[in-house]
């Protein structure tokens, strides 16, 4: 893969995280504000959304895989699990042991777990099956 391919890849896988983020946001919004639902039920149902959202436009758009879905789903849901467990590990050091403003660790740890996000998903994920 050439650089500019790559970087082409990451500025797509980062954009999918924000339309996936988008949707698991108003998901949340209406069912909270508008059909009255718990705000755990519309936080969970949200995060459902972006989740399929994000598989699906990675999938196709970032990294047009052939790998076959129960697969790539499996993988992809084990990498975003990772992913939580490394926001929680980046949160405690930099918000509690380094002493950072929540907000700004959150915003280093975002980006981050973007990196992580995204090797994971290109270089295990939805690599190219070799034939």
């Amino acid at each position: 893969m050439r650089l500019s391919e790559g970087v082409r890849r990451f500025v797509r896988f980062a954009a999918v995280g924000l339309v996936g983020t988008a949707a698991h946001y108003a998901l949340l919004i209406v069912l909270v504000e508008v059909i009255a639902a718990p705000p755990v039920l519309g936080a969970a149902a949200g995060f459902c959304l972006g989740a399929v959202v994000n598989y699906g436009l990675s999938r196709v758009w970032v990294f047009d895989s052939d790998r076959g879905h129960l697969v790539a789903l499996s993988r992809f849901l084990l990498i975003a699990l990772m992913g939580l467990g490394w926001t929680a590990l980046l949160m405690l050091l930099l918000a509690r042991m380094a002493g950072l403003h929540y907000l700004v660790a959150q915003l280093l740890t975002t980006a981050l777990v973007l990196f992580w996000h995204f090797a994971g998903n290109a270089l295990w994920t939805f690599r190219r099956q070799v034939e």
